[in-house]
């Protein structure tokens, strides 16, 4: 069957709403959602029952960064400074080094067992090289897990900051491959650019966005998330433009900016909480639907071998190197190390090779979508049986309530409180994203005169006004006092 216009809509939307259904009961039986959604578009496929057609990479590749978009600035808005903040370090050592050598180790390992060249075999260690954001974060938030001391802030850093390393490393050595003629050190300058430039960028747009967000008057409270996509493309374009790394600038945008005090920031991040569930179901069809598994097949075993030594050796390896600078206890270097989730990114990156028409594409797309589906069906489900043999899960009722949560949940709070905005007060003539109230306590209504206002963040407060506050704890109310009177 051929995908036409007349048809792209059933197809798409039948696609979407089986993937959801499954996926719904998928883990009844420990199989994770997105290997569900990846099998969904196998079968769709060309080689599958209903036999869709699908072979445009670059089709292909345009929806997965496009997701990825979405996956990242997703999983940056829900970064917490604070959780982050003490693993910061050994995040990035992970998300740098830690990818630098899983990419050389896993390509010496190819070199030695195929007839790849070193740039070709390091090409496919570096397509496979980063942990997949949007597996470590969907399985570790379906399975609940809760973690002991910063095992999940370090993971979810790790996994959301690597991709731009892993993509770097890819261009690199596509350059290399297809430029025989070049040394290995000239890439030395298009990684320094990319991540100097992708940092500083991703910073400055995170700047720019909350004034945008915040100064801007919309007069509609679902224009806000729109807004929020139209910066986050802007971003990444305006970064991939300028010789930067637009994956690292989104990610850091994201997290600078869910730090923040935003204007219908709840909004914002239930929009985009829903779209990177959309963006993942999306991305894994169409993976899916690239794929020909009748292709796959003579590559099974070199794949199986490659994969068993990325997850035993190279992994453990970067991880194990990465962290010795550190105090941390060896059972918790020995988790990090296995939750190193393959899912779609390394696919993505596969398309590039495709794309530029290298001798090995095929053989390095059907390899690295074999150590895609392996990572997740081996490491994936197995997430809470090593986490509680390595003694580093807590029991789920000690799981801690993050202030993203509360957000996006609606969590109700225990008590309630008045408070009236006098003539001299700090707050007066301010709008409430202005004001910096704690992230824990909620203005519910504002009283004005015989008058109730539903608040927003661009509400400014006047002189007499009653504020109705809801929140956890005796101590919230003395902040929020605190920020009232200056």
């Amino acid at each position: 069957m051929d995908i036409t216009i007349e048809n792209i809509l059933l197809i798409g939307s039948l696609l979407l709403f089986v993937s959801i259904v499954v996926g719904k009961t998928s883990y009844k039986f420990g199989v994770p959602t997105l290997l569900l959604f990846l099998v969904i578009g196998m079968l769709a496929g060309s080689d599958g029952i209903v036999g869709i057609y699908f072979d445009d990479p670059k089709l292909a590749q345009f929806i997965g960064i496009v997701s990825l978009n979405f996956i990242l600035f997703s999983g940056g808005l829900d970064t917490s400074w604070k959780s982050v903040k003490p693993v910061l370090r050994e995040g990035l050592m992970l998300s740098t080094l830690g990818v630098l050598l899983t990419a050389t180790s896993l390509g010496v390992f190819v070199w030695m067992v195929t007839d790849f060249t070193i740039y070709e075999s390091l090409l496919l260690g570096s397509i496979v090289s980063s942990t997949d954001a949007a597996a470590v974060f969907s399985i570790l938030r379906s399975k609940n897990l809760s973690l002991r001391t910063n095992l999940r802030p370090t993971l979810e850093l790790e996994s959301g900051s690597n991709d731009p390393m892993a993509y770097v490393l890819t261009i690199a050595f596509l350059t290399l491959v297809v430029n025989q003629d070049q040394s290995a050190w000239s890439i030395i300058p298009l990684f320094l650019q990319q991540m100097v430039i992708g940092c500083i960028a991703g910073f400055g747009f995170g700047k720019l966005s909350k004034f945008t967000i915040n100064t801007i008057k919309l007069g509609f409270e679902g224009l806000y998330p729109v807004l929020a996509i139209a910066l986050m493309f802007i971003t990444f374009s305006a970064t991939d433009f300028i010789g930067g790394n637009g994956f690292l600038a989104i990610y850091i945008c994201a997290v600078y900016l869910g730090n923040q005090d935003l204007i219908h920031k709840s909004t914002i991040l239930k929009m985009f909480d829903g779209l990177a569930w959309l963006m993942q179901i999306v991305l894994f069809l169409t993976l899916g639907l690239l794929v020909f598994p009748s292709q796959i097949v003579p590559y099974i075993g070199i794949g199986l071998l490659i994969s068993l030594f990325l997850i035993v050796v190279a992994r453990p390896i970067g991880v194990f190197i990465s962290l010795m600078f550190f105090k941390m206890k060896l059972r918790r270097r020995a988790y990090i190390s296995w939750v190193g989730l393959r899912g779609a990114v390394p696919i993505v990156f596969a398309t590039y090779p495709l794309l530029a028409g290298i001798d090995k594409a095929n053989m390095i797309f059907s390899i690295v979508f074999f150590i895609s589906v392996t990572s997740v069906l081996i490491q994936g489900t197995t997430l809470s049986v090593f986490a509680n043999w390595l003694k580093v899960a807590l029991p789920e009722e000690t799981k801690k309530i993050t202030e993203v949560d509360r957000l996006i949940l609606d969590l109700p709070k225990s008590s309630f409180q008045e408070f009236v905005i006098s003539p001299h007060s700090y707050a007066a003539n301010k709008r409430i994203v202005d004001v910096k109230f704690p992230k824990s306590a909620f203005i519910v209504m504002i009283k004005r005169g015989k008058e109730y206002i539903r608040p927003g963040g661009s509400t400014e407060l006047l002189e007499n006004d009653v504020l109705m506050v809801i929140a956890d704890t005796q101590d919230d109310f003395i902040e929020v006092n605190s920020c009232i009177s200056g």
